[in-house]
């Protein structure tokens, strides 16, 4: 059955404009091919919006071993490009001295590959619950903490609790990816492209969201509405997906859709339906060859 509704998937993601001519592409030369693509942003020596979409694997250690052991694994593995550092898996998740002192390890350990920091709520799958008010009094003290390259900021908190944060974040020189996440269910096209485009105003340096299909016309609204936000709103990166099995494939395609950054894992997944790292590499390489003949 996840086989037949897969193919089904693919069949709908052939049906969207421009789908063909890109896979057609394959036997034809690189300038006939139609993608746009984001403003890169570069960070550490990552180009991010530029080329295939870069990886990002996930910390999902409870301990600061286990989250060191789990960082010198990224650093060293040539299919992953950022790290996010999931401080909410953390025992000590709202100790902001020892987030902040672990996290520079961190940042040491990972050989200059960028640092997203996240602290993902319970309500958006998280897990841990925080209030608005000490997610933005956690997240101002690490910033402080100059060891953050990338902050995840949840759209749906206190407004003046974000804006505050934003704020402080670009006056460290952190880049902030906006976010959403709902695990229950897929949005409509217009609803998901409306928050991709309120994170844009409300300061996002990438614009992220995260839905949970219920079957293969799920997914083709977030990879439709990822399409309509890169060739009609914004050049900032994207980072969308559709979650579990059936939406795997729109952790693959991004490079022809307008997404500019993937989650892959090394053991342990942060969120459904996450890909192999190497695997994941091999695919997005796969079709950036194809896109771009080299």
């Amino acid at each position: 059955m996840n086989l037949r509704k897969n193919v089904l998937a693919i069949s709908l993601l052939l049906a969207l404009p421009g789908v063909t001519n890109a896979i057609a592409a394959t036997s034809a030369p690189a300038a006939a091919v139609s993608v746009r693509h984001a403003e890169p942003i570069v960070i550490r020596q990552t180009a991010i919006g530029e080329g295939m979409p870069k990886v990002i694997i996930p910390t999902t250690g409870a301990t600061a071993e286990q989250v060191l052991e789990q960082a010198k694994a990224i650093g060293a593995n040539p299919d992953a490009d950022l790290i996010e550092y999931r401080i909410d898996y953390l025992n000590f998740a709202t100790d902001a001295a020892k987030v902040g002192a672990l996290g520079k390890q961190v940042a040491a350990d990972v050989q200059g590959k960028p640092l997203i920091l996240t602290f993902r709520t319970q309500s958006e799958g998280g897990a841990k619950a925080i209030s608005d008010k000490d997610y933005g009094k956690l997240y101002l003290a690490l910033i402080k903490d100059h060891f953050i390259d990338i902050l995840d900021v949840e759209m749906f908190r206190d407004p003046a609790v974000i804006h505050q944060v934003v704020t402080a974040a670009h006056q460290a020189g952190i880049k902030v990816v906006m976010s959403s996440h709902d695990f229950h269910k897929t949005p409509s096209t217009s609803e998901i492209v409306a928050r991709l485009r309120k994170q844009d105003s409300m300061g996002a340096d990438i614009l992220k969201i995260a839905v949970m299909p219920h079957d293969s016309g799920d997914v083709v609204k977030l990879i439709d509405a990822t399409a309509q936000i890169r060739n009609q709103y914004s050049r900032k990166p994207l980072l969308t997906m559709s979650m579990g099995g059936l939406g795997a494939i729109s952790r693959l395609s991004g490079e022809v859709f307008g997404d500019d950054l993937t989650f892959g894992m090394l053991g342990t997944a942060s969120a459904p339906g996450q890909v192999d790292a190497a695997q994941l590499h091999q695919v997005l390489k796969t079709i950036d060859v194809a896109l771009n003949g080299h």
